[in-house]
């Protein structure tokens, strides 16, 4: 997977998957997390918003576990 540096003081790099829908966060403190069936209009709102923080706290956290 692709990794793609972010602008964002929360978050270093994003990656997706279309074809599995998986998509991967490392944050900025080093941590990377995978998030499993995440549609393409998330995957893409997250990289288009102005604060990647809020977009992740309100579309993304505590949804889209892998299991």
């Amino acid at each position: 997977m692709e990794m793609i540096r972010v602008n964002s003081s929360a978050m270093r790099a994003v990656g997706y998957d279309p074809t599995t829908r998986r998509m991967r966060i490392t944050f900025d403190q080093g941590d990377s997390y995978d998030f499993c069936g995440v549609p393409l209009h998330i995957y893409e709102g997250l990289m288009h918003a102005s604060s990647k923080g809020i977009y992740y706290n309100d579309h993304i956290r505590d949804r889209f576990q892998c299991y």
